[in-house]
């Protein structure tokens, strides 16, 4: 491996967003959390390949984005490496693309069109930029920089929410939900737009309700923090959870507000798999994440008239733009567009 060091670039102040604490997936099975289902064995790489890989991986601990980004990224980063390794790889240019810029931006051109068109299965546009992303991330802590290399416009589709039926389905899953955390937990991104990360780095002082109003001090990406009204929907979970919260272990010296069974904060894998429990028990066909309570609570927000500068400013998005695929039709609203077409029966 070449000597060359990868850097951390961790300038952004501010409070981790999942601090380090003992995950809950080292526990037995239980009702509460299910074992977490096998995904596909990750690609062995070459040795050379696998210490590059090991110092990006170590390069990104200290960095401030959430743990499911750095897996993300790192995963993306190993498909990558192992389609350099591919001897049958689409590669049509020679060179070194972890040492040479010029190789670095052929091969991640080829792998860019090797993931839209000879994958098995094929990549969406949307999978495919997210890798870019990802690479360009390991090439500038690699020192090279990112490369040059094109981004297919996404489909002009809003993301994936849930409809009317399943956001139904899900609410009186939650409801019928035996654990009073997991409840809360379940409803933040549906009524507060919280991405999972949010949601584990909050401290209990983070929770200020009175009488009639509340909000949630929320530390997003990058240390940035806002303050999210406190929907009526979440005040009786709030309440019943801070109300038995004092009976598990570490309550009294460790501020997070969702605690694992071990005494830790809880981790996003974790709650992660709180998710999954409650899809399944909702008998939802499609993984419900909390990526997807988001986008519901943004769908309804902007679709009910909520303007683009209030919603941005709840769900801590920094940049409009981001907000305006919501005003995309869905899948869905295709789909229904199509029932105005005449058949003869």
């Amino acid at each position: 491996m070449s000597n060359r060091e990868f850097t951390s670039e961790n300038t952004i102040p501010g409070r981790s967003q999942t601090p380090a604490t003992t995950s809950e997936n080292t526990e037995p099975s239980t009702a509460e959390t299910p074992p977490r289902r096998r995904g596909a064995r990750p690609t062995p790489l070459p040795a050379e390949y696998a210490e590059f890989l090991a110092a990006y991986a170590t390069a990104l601990d200290d960095v401030p984005l959430a743990d499911d980004t750095k897996r993300t990224y790192i995963s993306r980063v190993r498909m990558y490496l192992a389609w350099l390794a591919d001897p049958a790889s689409n590669r049509r240019s020679k060179g070194d693309p972890l040492t040479n810029p010029r190789a670095r931006d052929w091969a991640v051109r080829d792998y860019r069109l090797y993931l839209l068109r000879d994958a098995i299965p094929k990549r969406s546009v949307r999978y495919s930029n997210n890798a870019l992303a990802a690479l360009d991330d390991f090439h500038t802590r690699l020192g090279l920089g990112k490369a040059e290399v094109g981004r297919d416009d996404l489909p002009r589709t809003a993301p994936r929410a849930l409809d009317k039926n399943a956001q139904i389905r899900w609410l009186r899953a939650i409801e019928a939900w035996p654990h009073p955390r997991d409840r809360l937990l379940a409803k933040l991104p549906f009524y507060a737009g919280l991405r999972i990360g949010d949601s584990v780095a909050l401290d209990v002082p983070d929770v200020r309700m009175s009488a009639r109003k509340g909000v949630l001090r929320v530390w997003g990406k990058g240390g940035k923090v806002r303050e999210v009204p406190i929907h009526q929907a979440l005040r009786d979970p709030l309440t019943t959870w801070l109300d038995e919260r004092p009976t598990w272990k570490n309550a009294a010296t460790i501020p997070a507000l969702f605690l694992s069974r071990r005494g830790g904060r809880l981790t996003t894998r974790a709650a992660s798999t709180v998710f999954t429990a409650i899809a399944t028990a909702a008998g939802l066909e499609d993984d419900i994440t909390a990526h997807v309570g988001r986008h519901t609570f943004f769908t309804q927000l902007i679709r009910g008239g909520v303007d683009l500068v209030t919603a941005a400013e709840i769900g801590g998005h920094a940049r409009l733009d981001t907000l305006r695929i919501y005003t995309q039709p869905t899948d869905d609203d295709k789909l229904t567009a199509l029932d105005h077409l005449t058949i003869d029966r």
